[in-house]
């Protein structure tokens, strides 16, 4: 846990500095790869995956470590070449973890936030999940474990592994030649994002692409199909606990719905999007049928909203890397404590960004509870000690959190109104 805030705090700022470079040569290009709202939604995505993963909340059904001490036929030696075996297990893993993600109804909502950006830049990289509570994929490293490759190998190859498949969420890198036969490129993962019927359900792989055309799921970008981004049910929402848990609460609800027993029960496993004929009847929903007619989503923001919201990002992300060079100070209690108040905190803020009105009861939660924190803690987690009334601070800009969410809330949203 502290060992991964500690990577953290290098990997985040140098992911920052790559999507600002990116939009730097996008607007030099003359081509809009990023739109404030949706950015925001995307960094405050990844702010929340970030979060949930250094406090651990997240269960193994099976542990890696559990499997290699059990089943292991072999033990290898620590070499160069185990750990190139490694990072192959790892990637022949996540090409079906992802494949059937997207493939069986009840695994998408695991992986729909990554697809909920209607924009395909860096940013949109750093969507990941907060649902994907139970790790279940885990027998899928069961050919490492037979192999004998060891945990810690594992352990420093999954983070590289994960994080090399950052760069290629970019629309800005054209056709890469021989590397296209080998690697993932921008260009193969564009087709994976697009939303097109020529593209969709397509190139799964992580890092190589053979793995697509090994198991029949691999499409090249065609010159004349533009990818067209996002999910086929749009989530009209820039809040990413509410993107996370979106496809859930549809299967909750079309599972209680239908009059046959049988589609109750099978709902949870059939390809996703199914629906039971007599439920989606009576209850439509609303899917994109012309991918080239999509209407992105957006919501009245006036450059004031627009300069808060990214305020409320900076801001908390910079309490977030507090928390992580704090968190060997703490015990349990007050690292999940600290975990929800800046849960709620990006809960606010993008609710307001929505133009909810689910904004004012966050907002009211988030200074309820940060006030109760500094009084057990006698301050802010100790801040008075690297900064001069650092607990001051940290509850005026409380004050003037929840007093802008007024204003945005009443007053400017009665003003764009006016506009329309």
């Amino acid at each position: 846990m502290e060992s991964y805030a500690q990577v953290l705090n290098f990997a985040i700022p140098f992911f920052i500095i790559l999507i600002a470079i990116e939009w730097i040569v996008g607007y030099r290009r003359g081509i809009m790869v990023n739109r404030s709202m949706d950015t925001i939604s995307s960094l405050s995505s990844g702010l929340t995956n970030t979060i949930k993963d250094v406090l651990g909340l997240s269960i193994a059904i099976i542990s890696y470590d559990w499997m290699v001490n059990h089943v292991a036929l072999f033990n290898i030696q620590t070499s160069i070449w185990l750990y190139i075996l490694a990072f192959i297990g790892l990637d022949f893993a996540g090409y079906w973890s992802h494949r059937w993600s997207h493939e069986i109804n009840v695994f998408w909502n695991r992986h729909i936030i990554h697809h909920s950006s209607e924009e395909f830049n860096l940013a949109c990289a750093l969507r990941q999940s907060i649902s994907n509570i139970f790790a279940i994929f885990t027998f899928l490293y069961l050919p490492m474990a037979l192999l004998g490759v060891p945990t810690k190998v594992v352990a420093i190859v999954a983070p590289i592994q994960l994080f090399a498949q950052f760069w290629y969420h970019t629309r800005l890198i054209n056709k890469m030649g021989f590397l296209e036969k080998i690697l993932v490129t921008p260009s193969h993962h564009r087709v994976h994002h697009a939303i097109n019927p020529q593209y969709i359900d397509k190139n799964y792989s992580q890092i190589f692409i053979f793995w697509d055309k090994l198991f029949g799921t691999f499409q090249p970008e065609l010159e004349n199909e533009t990818p067209i981004y996002g999910v086929k049910k749009a989530v009209k929402t820039w809040n990413p606990f509410l993107i996370n848990w979106q496809h859930y609460w549809l299967l909750i609800t079309d599972a209680w719905r239908p009059r046959n027993w049988w589609d109750k029960v099978r709902i949870w496993f059939m390809p996703t999007g199914w629906r039971p004929a007599d439920v989606s009847e009576k209850y439509p929903v609303d899917i994109i049928q012309d991918v080239h007619k999509q209407v992105k989503y957006d919501t009245p923001a006036t450059s004031g909203l627009k300069m808060w919201s990214w305020t409320q990002l900076v801001i908390t992300m910079v309490l977030m890397l507090y928390l992580f060079n704090q968190i060997a100070d703490m015990n349990l209690s007050q690292m999940l404590c600290y975990g929800l108040f800046l849960g709620v905190s990006i809960f606010g803020y993008t609710a307001l960004m929505d133009r909810s009105k689910l904004a004012i009861p966050a907002e009211l939660i988030k200074i309820t509870l940060a006030n109760i924190l500094i009084y057990i803690n006698q301050g802010w987690f100790g801040i008075d000690t690297y900064l001069a009334f650092g607990t001051i601070i940290i509850q005026l800009y409380l004050i003037g959190s929840i007093l802008i969410a007024f204003y945005f809330t009443f007053f400017d949203k009665r003003f764009q109104m006016s506009l329309q």
